[in-house]
């Protein structure tokens, strides 16, 4: 067909992906396949399938009489999440799951050292950049969020037949002073399109 574009190169399989944390405030990469600025840690290993970056704006429509259909849309507010099940138990990982808490040193009756997690209090759970990873042969793929937040409760299921993952739920905070999140990538294709030259007045 005329203007036909498939391109199975334009197919994205993720054949690896990471998720990457740190403060807000810590240096982003530039690019999409440099190493990551110090102050990021890898929550390491995750379940095969749970790995989710929703983007989910809300819309209102306008209906008037003289039509069945909406004379007009228009977006009230933008909402983005993060999901996906660790199964590395770290105290970041904790930190990070909870929202926030403090890890202290204890030092028990065997004389080894043992660690105390307390989650935060209600109004003191704190803010988190997250990157998301995803590589698939040559193209990487970086989703960057500069802020995001718990969202919702933590359900630990400690079973016996299966290992006990923990659950990271983010919510992408905003602001005026930054993107609330963007994609870098080495992606060919998502090279701009150079559009028709302006017209002459």
């Amino acid at each position: 067909m005329a203007g036909e574009t498939a391109n199975n190169n334009e197919i994205v399989i993720p054949s690896l992906t990471r998720v990457w944390l740190a403060q807000v405030g810590t240096s982003a990469p530039a690019d999409a396949t440099s190493a990551m600025p110090a102050g990021w840690h890898a929550v390491g290993l995750t379940t095969e399938d749970s790995l989710k970056f929703n983007q989910e704006p809300n819309f209102e429509q306008v209906r008037s009489a003289q039509s069945s259909y909406p004379t007009r849309t228009f977006q009230t507010q933008d909402a983005a999440t993060i999901e996906v099940d660790l199964q590395q138990w770290s105290g970041p990982n904790f930190v990070a799951v909870y929202g926030g808490g403090e890890i202290t040193e204890v030092t028990a009756q065997d004389a080894k050292t043992h660690y105390r997690f307390t989650p935060p209090r209600i109004g003191s759970r704190t803010e988190i950049a997250a990157c998301i990873e995803v590589i698939d042969g040559g193209k990487a793929y970086r989703f960057m969020v500069p802020r995001s937040m718990q969202m919702e409760g933590v359900n630990t299921e400690l079973a016996k037949t299966k290992e006990a993952v923990l659950p990271l739920r983010l919510a992408v905070q905003g602001g005026d002073d930054t993107d609330a999140w963007y994609v870098i990538t080495n992606d060919p294709s998502f090279a701009p399109i150079a559009g028709p030259p302006p017209a002459k007045g």
